[in-house]
């Protein structure tokens, strides 16, 4: 007996469940605002939420699903032929058991059995292509896998080979990963993959985690009740994400708000360039989310925590003036041994022939 992967069962299909609203979770300004940017601009480079377990880190992904915009997608038509369609970005999950060939792809091994012959499959990658793709526990995933999404999430497009066969997919997707680090840090190469990181810390004010408990409660007893306070505001939510994605490819940054962002990277000596991608197109979806199409230095001063947190490393400051001092040191060296370098001698021009 054959034990045959499914990718399908890789797909959180959020409409068959009722989501938690996203308006009614208590406090976590920032974690809110990240997640939403996220859909308004993917181009952030995907979020982070770094927090102990319980925070409701995995609940406020999932309760995305209410305030997906639509998308145009590629469907088979009753004819068999496409048909474009709108249709709302999904939720794509990825388990903690995911395996190489399931996130890039490869053979389909039901076909391979069952029919005896080769057929190369779209794996997780595929599917989230211009979709959500949420990892939680992120830390804890196979390093290939982790290296894979996020080479993908860089690229657009996922490559696969196996043998003489070769398949291109696209794979241009929101990236969103959740992590406990009590169970362990990630690599720093990882870690610069993504563009905000929100420290998810557990609420401190006695009323505010009693609201947390009861309005959990009313949802357990009446989920559709307990929706429908919040339908509204979900609503106009919706739709100004909605409008701001319409609106960002025309939002501007003048050249002192991106002097300003490049002052703080520089200040902090933030060595990825990353940071400026993240800050920068950070502020942009910002200002789209508040209707203007030019950010400004307040957009840079909100985004900038999101952005630039754990981006600074010591290791690499204390490489850097490691190596100013060898090259200040062989400068010296020159000038002991052999005085002030001389200027190179020009050559000249040969003279014209007569």
């Amino acid at each position: 007996m054959f034990l045959v992967f499914d990718p399908s069962s890789f797909v959180n299909h959020m409409d068959e469940l009722l989501p938690y609203p996203f308006l009614a979770i208590v406090g976590q300004a920032e974690m809110k605002t990240a997640l939403t940017l996220t859909l308004v601009n993917p181009q952030i480079g995907g979020v982070l939420l770094v927090g102990p377990y319980g925070v409701g880190k995995t609940t406020a992904v999932r309760a995305l699903a209410d305030l997906m915009p639509l998308i145009a997608r590629e469907e088979p038509g009753d004819d068999g032929q496409p048909v474009t369609r709108q249709a709302p970005m999904r939720i794509i999950e990825l388990p903690l058991n995911a395996r190489l060939e399931d996130v890039v792809g490869g053979i389909n091994e039901r076909v391979a059995l069952e029919q005896q012959r080769i057929l190369l499959e779209e794996g997780v990658l595929a599917k989230a292509h211009r979709n959500l793709l949420y990892i939680d526990e992120i830390n804890l995933l196979d390093a290939r896998v982790v290296d894979a999404i996020l080479d993908a999430a860089a690229q657009g497009r996922t490559f696969v080979r196996r043998g003489p066969m070769t398949r291109l997919y696209p794979a241009q997707f929101a990236l969103v990963g959740s992590m406990n680090p009590e169970e362990g840090t990630l690599r720093p190469q990882i870690l610069d993959r993504f563009g905000l990181r929100v420290w998810v810390a557990p609420l401190a004010e006695r009323r505010q985690r009693l609201e947390i408990y009861r309005r959990t409660r009313e949802f357990r007893q009446s989920p559709e009740e307990f929706r429908a306070r919040f339908a509204g505001e979900l609503g106009q939510l919706k739709h100004e994400i909605a409008t701001a994605r319409e609106l960002l490819p025309h939002v501007q940054v003048p050249p002192d708000v991106e002097d300003y962002a490049l002052g703080c990277i520089q200040a902090l000596k933030i060595p990825s360039h990353r940071a400026e991608i993240a800050l920068l197109e950070g502020a942009r979806a910002r200002a789209a989310a508040d209707n203007r199409d030019v950010t400004t230095r307040a957009d840079v001063a909100t985004i900038a925590p999101l952005a630039l947190r754990q981006r600074r490393s010591l290791q690499i400051e204390s490489y850097a003036a490691q190596m100013a001092a060898e090259d200040a040191a062989i400068e010296q060296a020159l000038r002991q041994v052999g005085g002030e370098a001389a200027a190179p001698r020009r050559r000249r021009p040969p003279k014209p022939r007569a």
